[in-house]
């Protein structure tokens, strides 16, 4: 479209009419104002933006969610459940506890890390995770999760979507769909995954049968430049104004096309991509840049990759970023078949100190107990070694380990237990669902009623079980 020229008098220079200067002025005052229209006026084909802050089923404490993912399946033996016994059985058969697993494993193995009670609660940790067990008395250990098959593809899908079969929206999506937005210029759902996607790469933050706006955004934290972070986040061959006015236009056009198709969510989903993304270039530029932040603070958290990660994480969360993950890396780091003494220390090792000072900040800015915090893996790993060496752990779904803290979380607390040497669930078992539907209750939900209709049926995050946990909440 061709925008008319300005009229011109027979000496070439240029005149208008007061009806035609007030016109243009006016224009260029919107221009200036439309990022803020954007955010105020935008609706769906329902006629409401499904970002819009919305009240949970009751009153709750947390308001936001923050997903530490440790991917590939940490050890829960090695980690937050320790089995002495294991020390004796070193290299023999378990026998009647040597369940089946995705490949052959030999005789236990004793983990290479010493236990010892922390806090005033005198939960054991292994000395993998000492800095991060500085807060043991404000962390509910559960230590009888399971899942349902020893494959990570499925029980990554199971941990996110609530499914390890079918398309299913991430749990992400379903907390922005309950909650909504309070930042209009960031996504709700961000997922940080340092140096590329993890094993089944975006069906872990998909939206599915949701409206496209609650996905997560993927961000790779391996670099430290914005523009690298987020792709395309400037535009160096226009002026902020003049995409101010494409922008006009480009919704204009957009929303004449929606109208005459006005269920077609993935239109309107890409409408609003569009617009995100331009509100973003400002917007996320600041949140991440890291030099915002004092030295003191900087060295808190220190030059790591991970601590970078999560001081970003907390800014997200301070600008009203719902759900956030925050992955270990690409693949599945943690899928120590072999060598795991070595890469589970340095993992840990990665991770331990950040989180500490991740817990610490939260508590300083008032954020703890509006965070709910989740740290775990897809799954465990098998108390016994993988063959012929005892140097590695075969997948573990039938007993692991996962932590909550913060968010209305009763601290100092270890729920349930696995056998003898860490291999089933035993007491008190824990399905993912039953963990998804305790988040949920601590983010105010009546995980039964946080449905949406689809292909005629009524889905939720927790499919047709769930259960909530209520010796987990404060």
């Amino acid at each position: 479209m061709r925008l008319p020229e300005a009229p011109s008098s027979l000496s070439g220079a240029v005149t208008w009419t007061r009806r035609e200067l007030l016109r243009r002025s006016g224009t260029g005052l919107g221009a200036v104002a439309l990022s803020t229209m954007l955010a105020e006026q935008e609706v769906g084909a329902a006629g409401r933006n499904p970002l819009d802050p919305r009240t949970p089923h009751f009153a709750a404490p947390a308001r936001q969610v923050v997903h530490l993912f440790m991917n590939g399946g940490p050890s829960q033996v090695d980690t937050f459940d320790p089995k002495p016994a294991l020390a004796d059985w070193h290299g023999r058969s378990l026998a009647s506890a040597n369940l089946r697993t995705e490949r052959r494993t030999g005789g236990a193995m004793r983990s290479p890390y010493p236990f010892r009670p922390r806090g005033e609660s005198g939960i054991e940790v292994s000395d993998l995770f000492a800095h991060t067990a500085r807060h043991i008395d404000d962390m509910a250990i559960i230590r009888s999760m399971h899942a349902e098959v020893p494959n990570h593809e499925p029980s990554l899908m199971l941990m996110n979507c609530g499914d390890g079969n079918l398309p299913r929206p991430a749990m992400g999506a379903w907390v922005n769909y309950g909650l909504g937005s309070e930042n209009r210029s960031l996504p709700g759902f961000i997922a940080m995954c340092p140096g590329g996607y993890p094993i089944v790469a975006t069906r872990n933050w998909r939206a599915a049968f949701l409206p496209g706006a609650y996905q997560g955004t993927y961000i790779d934290t391996k670099h430290t430049e914005v523009e690298k972070l987020i792709a395309n986040i400037r535009n160096r061959g226009q002026s902020r104004q003049d995409q101010q006015k494409q922008m006009h236009l480009l919704r204009a056009l957009n929303e004449l096309h929606l109208r005459k198709r006005q269920d077609d969510a993935a239109l309107d989903a890409r409408i609003r991509t569009f617009e995100l993304a331009f509100r973003m270039q400002t917007e996320a530029s600041e949140a991440f840049d890291l030099k915002r932040e004092t030295q003191s603070t900087r060295k808190l958290y220190g030059e790591s990759l991970h601590g970078r990660q999560l001081l970003i994480t907390r800014r997200l969360l301070e600008r009203g970023v719902r759900f956030i993950q925050v992955w270990s890396g690409a693949g599945q780091p943690w899928d120590n078949h072999d060598g795991l003494e070595k890469r589970h220390r340095e993992l840990a090792g990665q991770w331990d100190g950040p989180i500490a000072a991740f817990l610490t900040d939260l508590k300083q800015r008032g954020l703890f107990e509006s965070t709910l915090v989740l740290w775990g893996g897809e799954f465990g790993r098998t108390p016994t070694a993988e063959m012929p060496a005892l140097n590695g752990r075969d997948h573990n779904h039938y007993g692991f380990t996962c932590w909550l803290a913060g968010g209305g979380v009763k601290g100092g607390t270890v729920y349930g237990a696995t056998d003898e040497f860490g291999f089933r669930a035993t007491e008190n078992p824990v399905h993912v669902h039953d963990l998804h539907a305790t988040m949920l209750h601590l983010l105010g939900f009546d995980h039964k009623r946080l449905t949406y209709r689809y292909a005629g049926r009524d889905f939720r995050l927790t499919d047709v079980g769930g259960r909530v946990i209520d010796e987990l909440i404060s």
